[in-house]
């Protein structure tokens, strides 16, 4: 008996972990990854900017080239990824769709006991969001000056010059998936913010105490403390991101918010109808907030499996909200399967090409509209 539950051991925290995250974060075309002589050369001249990676919550080293999953500092450095938001999954409900979720149940407890995350994180989903800022700091101190993390409006500034002599470097910003991580306290956002964090969604897949999830029972609107928070976050330059949130939370949201906000990664009603992406008037009030949004890589955000699909829909949001609001929101590790990991972004600068964009409009979508508002933004 001792024998089997050794081996039941082992597997739960040797294999389990790996075997899920490979299955979960598949993509559809492994590298390398074909493009035009014209895309590539535009490419590599571009400071390319994500919205959105949930790649610290898995157990992989993110210094070394993965063989699964879509994000590594190797691959983001040869995909010439300038800026990498690392956004943090702290919980997540069973059986969770895009329709209706509770709170009650979550996948990600069983995943940190397999991963062997610290005791206080067990039962504490703030602690969880910690651990997975401590996971992004001690790679960025291993990575001889490779991997430099963005809080102020200084340190992108400074980071943007290194890089015009070093393309082999990449600056990472802390995200936050659902406000639930505060774990129903505004004054937990101190905290969060002392450790990097710099976006924080108000609600992932299930309603929380802050606000309502498009995905929720209820999908209400800002409660109170949300409304507080929401100031709180303001006041200490914290980007609200819409990601997930509610109709009533993002209309909420836009009308008190005085700084620019963020959707990290979505999709549009426009060319992919259904209640994970965004309406035609909800990217208007975004425009009108100065905010951008980040266009997901993934099926349920585009309706499709591939570069032209996600294309597609920057086309349409570009139509709409013009190209300054515009940028690129992948989801990559985030339990989607990606058409293609970050080693092969450069397709989608080859099908904004054969969408009619031209060189100065891709740059801006490819990533400068996010360098933009963190350098502007930021405290």
């Amino acid at each position: 008996m001792g024998a089997i539950l050794l081996a039941a051991l082992g597997v739960f925290f040797f294999f389990l972990p790996g075997y899920v995250g490979r299955r979960m974060n598949a993509t559809i075309e492994g590298p390398p990854y074909e493009a035009s002589e014209r895309a590539k050369e535009l490419h590599k001249n571009l400071l390319v900017a994500d919205l959105h990676a949930d790649t610290l919550m898995w157990d992989r080293d993110l210094l070394k080239r993965g063989d699964w999953g879509h994000v590594d500092l190797p691959r983001l450095i040869e995909g010439n990824v300038a800026a990498q938001a690392f956004t943090v999954v702290t919980k997540t409900p069973r059986g969770m769709n895009i329709e209706s979720n509770s709170g009650d149940t979550d996948n990600i407890t069983p995943l940190a006991l397999a991963e062997r995350w610290p005791v206080t994180s067990w039962l504490n989903l703030t602690e969880r969001a910690l651990y997975q800022a401590r996971r992004l700091q001690e790679a960025s101190a291993r990575s001889n000056g490779k991997l430099v993390i963005l809080r102020t409006r200084q340190e992108v500034t400074n980071f943007l010059e290194r890089r015009k002599t070093d393309t082999e470097i990449v600056g990472g910003f802390l995200g936050l998936e659902g406000a639930h991580a505060l774990e129903g306290d505004a004054a937990n956002l101190d905290r969060l913010y002392d450790a990097g964090f710099r976006m924080i969604g108000m609600a992932h897949f299930f309603d929380n105490e802050m606000a309502g999830s498009a995905h929720g029972v209820e999908k209400y609107g800002l409660t109170d403390k949300g409304r507080e928070l929401t100031r709180r976050m303001e006041e200490k330059r914290v980007f609200i991101d819409l990601a997930h949130a509610s109709p009533k939370t993002i209309d909420d949201v836009l009308r008190i918010a005085t700084r620019p906000v963020i959707v990290s990664h979505t999709g549009v009603k426009g060319t992919c109808d259904n209640m994970r992406n965004l309406s035609d008037d909800h990217l208007k009030a975004i425009t009108n907030n100065g905010g951008i949004v980040g266009i997901g890589f993934w099926e349920t955000a585009v309706c499709g499996r591939d570069a032209a699909a996600i294309a597609k829909a920057i086309r349409y949001a570009a139509n709409i909200m013009g190209v300054d609001h515009v940028a690129l929101g992948s989801d990559y590790d985030g339990a989607i399967e990606a058409p293609f990991d970050v080693t092969g972004v450069v397709r989608i600068t080859d099908a904004l090409l054969r969408e009619g964009f031209n060189e100065d409009e891709i740059r801006k979508i490819m990533g400068e509209n996010v360098i933009r508002l963190l350098q502007s933004y930021l405290p």
